[in-house]
């Protein structure tokens, strides 16, 4: 059988990406439960990271660990990507010692290429322009509110950065609805949301007015309002960005059972506040445990029982 990557969530057709939504929430059970198997016994993951991580890191180094795998942790000082070394040798001898390569870095072509030259599965952890593996386990924390994703409200208050990017790809898979609101000139570029809109229509909108896009979602979903490359944007993305924070007005006006994420990390108080990060409906938390089961389940079938 042919290797598969994970670049983005495109890269899933619909019953896949539920199948694999299906296993972490079993997965997950049979962590809490102490019967979780061994099923990546004797399989390795590289770990090359171009950006600084929490979750990315230790999600993937404890989910191994608990299938039975084992990973390396690679700096971009050990391998000089593209300087030191070029992409597609890296590639290549590193498919001769690993099972599977997860690359966290800035350019998405970077990805891409190694992908490109790999003969093992690679997985994109985070690129400039996506975060896929966030997104499954976003949607595995929605789908333990609500089973049923169909018609789903999800309303993303931020920028069209990577991670909304990734939703929306998740929108042209599944019958799901997602929002953008943001500020004006912070929209998505034009050709993504028109490919976007070809495949999911009207369940993709982009909103400017923060209390419109709130009203009757089942997801308010929030980021940072600077990533990763743009600190020097930050004091004046903060003005721009001050009546797009999540706070208890804007919660009050989705729907009653409505349920906060963040794909983390949080600066408390500016894109959301303090009071609902701990709030009841806050699942914050929650998602960032299922990093780990959803990319569990995503390495299970890349690696051991691959779709059939």
């Amino acid at each position: 059988m042919a290797k598969r990557d994970f670049l983005t969530v495109l890269d899933l057709d619909r019953d896949e990406l539920t199948d694999v939504l299906d296993l972490a929430a079993r997965l997950k059970k049979e962590q809490h439960a102490g019967t979780l198997k061994p099923l990546l016994a004797n399989k390795v993951l590289a770990l090359i990271f171009h950006k600084p991580s929490l979750r990315t890191r230790v999600s993937f180094e404890s989910g191994m660990a608990r299938l039975g795998g084992r990973s390396i942790y690679i700096s971009n000082q050990e391998i000089g990507m593209g300087t030191r070394e070029a992409v597609s040798d890296i590639a290549e001898v590193l498919s001769r010692y690993v099972d599977a390569i997860m690359i966290r870095t800035f350019a998405h072509t970077w990805a891409e290429e190694l992908a490109r030259f790999a003969s093992v599965p690679v997985i994109n952890g985070l690129t400039d322009s996506s975060h896929p593996c966030q997104i499954l386990a976003d949607l595995q924390t929605v789908r333990e509110s609500f089973p049923d994703l169909t018609g789903r409200r999800i309303v993303f208050i931020g920028d069209g950065n990577n991670v909304c990017r990734s939703w929306m790809n998740a929108a042209r898979r599944l019958p799901i609805e997602v929002t953008l609101a943001c500020p004006e000139g912070y929209e998505l570029d034009a050709a993504f949301l028109n490919a976007a809109k070809k495949d999911a229509g009207d369940r993709i909108r982009i909103e400017h007015d923060p209390k419109v896009a709130a009203r009757g979602a089942d997801v308010l979903y929030t980021d940072v309002w600077a990533s990763m490359g743009q600190e020097e944007e930050a004091e004046a993305r903060k003005k721009v960005f001050r009546p797009f924070q999540i706070n208890r007005a804007l919660l009050d006006l989705a729907k009653p059972d409505a349920i906060v994420l963040h794909c983390l990390p949080a600066h408390r108080d500016e894109e959301i506040t303090d009071e609902i990060m701990r709030h009841p409906r806050s699942h914050i938390f929650d998602q960032a445990e299922n990093r780990m089961h959803a990319q569990n389940a995503l390495l299970v079938r890349l690696l051991a029982e691959p779709w059939r």
